[in-house]
């Protein structure tokens, strides 16, 4: 599918990942990208997605507006994380087959996966388990755009696709230690305790758990490529398919942010799933999609893109 003259609508194009598919889209030639706005645009209500239809008429529908947070957020929120997610992703995709919209992308999540699902992950086996606990409503809300996809394309001949990203990181991320993921969590405690001369940073969990993670910009290109390329239901992991524990990432974060102080693990707090690595190969044969960017690179650039803005906000 070229993209350069089609109309492209990219809910929660102003996101942290939705900037830059955005600007991929931007570089790709494409000359009518729209992104809606959630103080115009409320997803979770159908007359306001057919309203946007109508204005942006689009051929395609990049799905990556989402209600989502780390492991806090996830236990503070289970039944809006549910409803919000499930209700956006559902009545999106009928509306945009109504509509006759060419080809729809929904972004789902790994956290869909069952909790004890063989390493490294494989498409096949989403269905079977339940998902780890603390992030299973959001998982699931998120899942139900798979069977929506492929129930559509059969009764249908509806044209879309379910794409699986694993834990993103980068410039853009979310710091707020509330509602973020690990690693914006982590680089911040280590910079500000060393501001302040503390001594110790206390973290989440056991340290012993693993995660996969995707630099921003390469999970950005995955999404591209699919979207160019990919015609199937089948669901696609987008992952870099390197796997790191949580203690070894909090070493490098360290030494990076040049923090002296001791690490204390909080083992009262949720470890979330045990192990999460992607098998990326139908993302390789598929997609023609390998991830370039290394931890330690992208680390580095996220730390530094941090300290700028940091340094920005406390000068202002």
């Amino acid at each position: 599918m070229h993209l350069k003259e089609k109309r492209i609508v990219v809910t929660g194009g102003a996101g942290f990942l939705g900037k830059h598919v955005v600007n991929k889209l931007e570089k790709e030639g494409c000359k009518f990208i729209f992104v809606p706005r959630s103080k115009e645009f409320d997803l979770t209500k159908e007359k306001e997605i057919v309203r946007m239809l109508e204005k942006f008429k689009p051929d395609i529908v990049i799905h990556l507006a989402a209600v989502v947070g780390g492991i806090g957020a996830n236990q503070k929120n289970p039944g809006e994380f549910f409803y919000k997610n499930l209700i956006m992703g559902t009545q999106l995709m009928e509306q945009a087959r109504l509509f006759g919209v060419e080809k729809f992308v929904a972004i789902g999540t790994i956290c869909s996966y069952p909790k004890f699902t063989p390493v490294p992950f494989r498409e096949e086996e989403l269905w079977n388990g339940y998902p780890e606990e603390t992030n299973a409503p959001y998982g699931l809300a998120k899942k139900m755009m798979l069977v929506q996809s492929q129930a559509y394309r059969e009764q249908y001949g509806f044209n879309s696709i379910f794409l699986l990203p694993v834990n993103l990181y980068g410039p853009g991320d979310n710091f707020d230690l509330e509602t973020s993921h690990v690693i914006p969590a982590i680089i911040r405690k280590f910079i500000e305790a060393k501001e302040k001369g503390e001594k110790t940073v206390t973290l989440w969990g056991s340290g012993n758990v693993t995660r996969e993670f995707i630099y921003v910009e390469d999970a950005a290109e995955g999404i591209i490529l699919a979207t160019k390329n990919y015609n199937e239901s089948y669901p696609i992991n987008i992952g870099s398919g390197e796997e790191i524990s949580i203690k070894e990432l909090a070493a490098i974060a360290k030494v990076l942010t040049k923090y002296n102080g001791e690490i204390l693990w909080d083992k009262s707090k949720p470890d979330g799933q045990p192990r999460r690595r992607l098998s990326i190969q139908q993302a390789q044969e598929k997609l023609k999609f390998t991830a370039d960017i290394d931890l330690m690179t992208g680390l580095s650039r996220t730390i530094d893109w941090y300290l700028d803005t940091y340094n920005e906000e406390s000068n202002s």
